[in-house]
């Protein structure tokens, strides 16, 4: 593969915990592992495309989104560096997507054949089990983000959601301080609200002294 540190990819990347550096080379070419580069606010995959590999985020960040019949668009989750995307719907066997998914910033995506991970290769490959645990793992780590979200979209006003959204990134990066991947806009569809009502929002929690922010940079001050 291009030029990848395999024992750094061992240690940031969650689907390759526990397994060698010496190992992940033989690894990715066992998956079919392919490196393809996305423009900023390119689509990576439309709603209908057909799927059967899953994402790996090496560079940039990218968004899963859905549009309702009026066009509409909800943004579903947020997949940031050293994650992966796609993994449930090629594991519910679904053919084509049923999402957008659409690159935040420039992106650089690893695709790894999805049923080359969870079933074992004529080789007999070592890595195959743990990477298997890694997998299982992987998804219950997405249930219980959606789960967030879910707890996001329940409550009752805008302000709660942005200060529920806003704790869950304080307490990832646990800090007060952080950077949020989203643009205004962004944020607007994830929390299913109005752009113009989450501004006038989002300044008068600043005049009250709940938080302070600078374009994506916030601070929880209460």
């Amino acid at each position: 593969m291009e030029n990848l540190d395999f024992n750094f990819l061992s240690q940031k990347v969650k689907l390759f915990n526990g397994i060698s550096s010496d190992c992940i080379n033989s690894m990715l070419n066992c998956l079919g592992a392919k490196i393809v580069s996305y423009k900023r606010n390119e689509i990576i995959l439309m709603v209908d495309d057909s799927i059967e590999s899953i994402g790996l985020v090496l560079e940039g960040c990218v968004l899963v989104s859905s549009e309702d019949f009026m066009g509409v668009r909800a943004i579903m989750a947020i997949i940031e560096k050293y994650d992966i995307f796609a993994e449930a719907f090629v594991c519910a066997n679904l053919s084509k997507s049923p999402v957008t998914i659409t690159a935040v910033d420039n992106c650089k995506i690893m695709w790894l054949k999805f049923p080359r991970i969870i079933q074992t290769c004529n080789k007999a490959c070592q890595f195959h089990s743990k990477l298997i645990e890694n997998m299982m793992s992987l998804l219950a780590s997405k249930n219980m983000q959606m789960h967030q979200k879910l707890d996001i979209l329940s409550k009752r006003n805008l302000r709660e959601k942005i200060l529920t959204y806003l704790h869950i990134n304080a307490s990832k990066t646990k800090s007060r301080t952080f950077e949020i991947p989203l643009s205004r806009n962004e944020l607007a569809d994830y929390l299913n609200a109005d752009r113009a009502a989450l501004s006038r929002e989002l300044s008068k929690m600043k005049q009250e002294g709940i938080i302070d922010f600078n374009l994506s940079s916030f601070r929880i001050l209460q």
